[in-house]
């Protein structure tokens, strides 16, 4: 009888650790990378080789190498060191690409062991003619756990058949050398990177449970960034089982399952009298889901870090306080609405489907390229699966490499991913050292050489040998490539932003502009036009101009007593004595004599002024008392006789002789 019941829980558990999708065909997709050998030509071409899943794959670039094959401990499952094998690169040559045979043990450990004597890259030849399978961590296995995360080169495994054409090649003696390509092995159809993670709550579950918490702490600050800026679009997922019809009565199904054995999860500690169930694990899952479904009507999806992380702190199994009530303080913590939540993940006790989970089975199978959902954890990048190690640097570089090259965040220039290949070398970019400026720009992918735009200029060229600045503006950058110079607190410039830029000497100067220039005109001169000058001020030059000796050439200053000194693009003139230089006449005269001769001229002015005035006034007043006295005058001599202006006045006095 405990026979029975021992042999019933085995094939339970058996059963709730197999994926199992009502009226599916699993179909597993492995992914691949293009190997394509480049060395010797006759067996020059392209063959496929699956990404092995841990390391860090190149995703977004390429790498190349030359194949080796060892003498000893062919398939890589003892140190290589043992026999004294070092595939360490001589300086200048070609990365190392360790080819190992398959068998005897972990993929993983081959690669290691590779690793760790100087190779850059593993080729797994495989043992039997069969369809390429992707190279897994060994299940549970603590001793491994350690090398499989110190992992950092990539491998991949090829069909038995070219491994035999590889070895033969470098049994006759011949340079093999390939390259290794992921650049195309996540699309990118526009500029939104989508991307889904199916993970799980449970933290007991070994090693690949710790790596799956630890990838989640670390990348959430870089994932919530992408987010925030609408560059991704993330959703998160979990995977259910179901429990076969036969047993969903039975003890196992019912402390595993939830709604009647249609969602089931493997016992966190395989022990099903002791610990937590698997329905607590299906619980926290859906809480999880529906704590992403109410962030996201918010607008805020990425809240779902938040909860997952502190959930991960807060609430672990260890601690025996995985449950509920931690969960709905974490809930409350981040402000959301527990109703909601509570609402969404609806009755566990409910003979019916649950729109959630039921959600969550169908999604496991696989659609189009990417295949079904076997592996946990896994990561899905624009649907393809992600092959590599869980791990922040190499997870964030398959996720940029979904983006079209120069069009990625900044995230995806961080030191985590970037490549930093400007620093060598510029890249073999065009550069422009004087003024610090560079065509060289670099990607997650490596780098481009694309002639820059600074401060509003734009230049244009090939971006490798050639960039010269183009339009209005280049004046602001390296001086438009023209002459300059400064002197005296003044700055002189031959660049002019017109008619699309040219090198042409200030006035006061002659010359090519580019490389020289003479001085032709008075400073005071220059003064006379501002805005020029004001031009010239800003205006940065290259090249050196020479200035014209207006003394020298006799254009300026010739007067007998004049003395002349020439001055950077102008001069100064001056007479002996008390002299005083003209320049519009370009004579001198004597200082004390013009001013004499001015003060008298004021003096005789002013003279001449008031004479005219009192001449004007005594003139007006001898007119004004003539007029007066002859009017008195008149008035008095026409009482006594008629003046000619009057009329006779008639005699009325008769003459006695009459």
């Amino acid at each position: 009888m405990v026979l029975k019941r021992l042999s019933l829980s085995l094939f339970l558990g058996f059963l709730l650790t197999s994926l199992i999708v009502p009226s599916s065909i699993a179909r597993f997709v492995v992914e691949k990378n293009s190997l394509r050998v480049t060395s010797p030509d006759k067996i020059k071409g392209t063959y496929d080789s699956a990404i092995g899943n841990f390391g860090i794959p190149q995703y977004g670039g390429s790498m190349a190498g030359a194949v080796v094959y060892p003498k000893d401990n062919k398939k890589g499952c003892k140190e290589f060191d043992e026999f004294g094998i070092s595939f360490q690169s001589k300086p200048g040559a070609l990365p190392t690409f360790v080819l190992v045979d398959r068998g005897d043990c972990f993929f993983a450990l081959k690669v290691w062991n590779a690793q760790k004597v100087g190779a850059s890259a593993v080729l797994v030849a495989d043992d039997m003619e069969e369809a390429l399978i992707t190279m897994d961590t060994p299940e549970e296995d603590v001793s491994s756990a350690k090398y499989i995360e110190n992992i950092t080169i990539p491998s991949a495994l090829i069909e038995k058949s070219f491994g035999e054409t590889l070895k033969k090649a470098l049994s006759n003696g011949d340079m093999v050398n390939v390259n290794l390509d992921w650049r195309e092995a996540v699309p990118h159809p526009d500029d939104r990177v989508e991307y889904e993670l199916w993970t799980n709550s449970n933290d007991e579950c070994g090693v690949k449970c710790d790596m799956l918490m630890e990838f989640v702490k670390d990348f959430r600050g870089a994932a919530q960034i992408l987010e925030k800026g609408g560059y991704t679009q993330f959703t998160p997922h979990y995977i259910t089982w179901y429990c076969p019809q036969a047993f969903t009565l039975s003890r196992q199904c019912k402390s595993q399952c939830i709604n009647h054995g249609r969602y089931c999860a493997p016992d966190p500690e395989q022990d099903f009298s002791s610990g937590y169930d698997g329905k607590d694990v299906v619980l926290e899952n859906l809480r999880q889901l529906c704590v992403f479904k109410v962030a996201n009507e918010t607008k805020k999806p990425w809240v779902w870090w938040n909860y997952v992380t502190d959930f991960q702190i807060r609430c672990p199994m260890k601690e025996k306080r995985y449950n509920k009530e931690c969960a709905d303080a974490v809930i409350k913590s981040l402000g959301l609405d527990a109703k909601k939540i509570d609402k969404c993940m609806g009755n566990e006790n409910a003979d019916s489907d649950n729109p959630v989970l039921k959600e969550e089975q169908n999604a496991q199978v696989g659609k189009g390229s990417r295949g079904d959902v076997t592996i946990l954890p896994t990561l899905v990048v624009n649907n393809r699966q992600y092959r590599g190690k869980l791990e922040k640097g190499a997870v964030l570089k398959a996720i940029c490499s979904g983006f079209e090259e120069t069009t990625e965040p900044a995230v995806c220039l961080s030191g985590d991913v970037e490549t930093n290949e400007c620093l060598d070398n510029n890249g073999g970019c065009w550069q422009d050292k004087t003024a610090n400026i560079t065509a060289c720009r670099d990607t997650f992918r490596g780098r481009v050489c694309e002639c820059p735009l600074v401060d509003g200029v734009q230049f244009k060229g090939d971006g490798y040998s050639h960039c010269e600045v183009s339009g209005s503006g280049r004046c602001k950058i390296n001086n438009g490539g023209c002459w300059h110079e400064s002197r005296d607190g003044h700055t002189f410039s031959a660049c002019l932003d017109v008619d699309g830029g040219k090198c042409q000497c200030p006035p006061g100067f002659k010359g090519d502009g580019v490389k020289s220039c003479v001085g032709t005109i008075p400073r005071r001169e220059i003064w006379m036009f501002p805005m020029l000058l004001l031009n010239i001020l800003f205006l940065l030059l290259m090249f050196d101009c020479t200035d014209v000796d207006e003394c020298q050439e006799r254009k300026a200053c010739q007067c007998s007593a004049c003395s002349c000194k020439n001055t950077w693009g102008s001069y100064e003139c001056s007479c002996s004595g008390d002299l005083l230089y003209i320049r519009d006449h370009d004579t001198c005269i004597s200082k004390s004599g013009t001013e004499v001769r001015s003060a008298w001229a004021a003096v005789w002015v002013i003279l001449l002024g008031l004479a005219m005035a009192g001449g004007g006034g005594y003139l007006i007043y001898k007119y004004r008392l003539r007029s007066y006295m002859d009017s008195e005058i008149r008035a008095i001599m026409a009482q006594y006789m008629p003046l000619d202006s009057q009329a006779e006045v008639p005699n009325h006095v008769h003459d006695e002789r009459t």
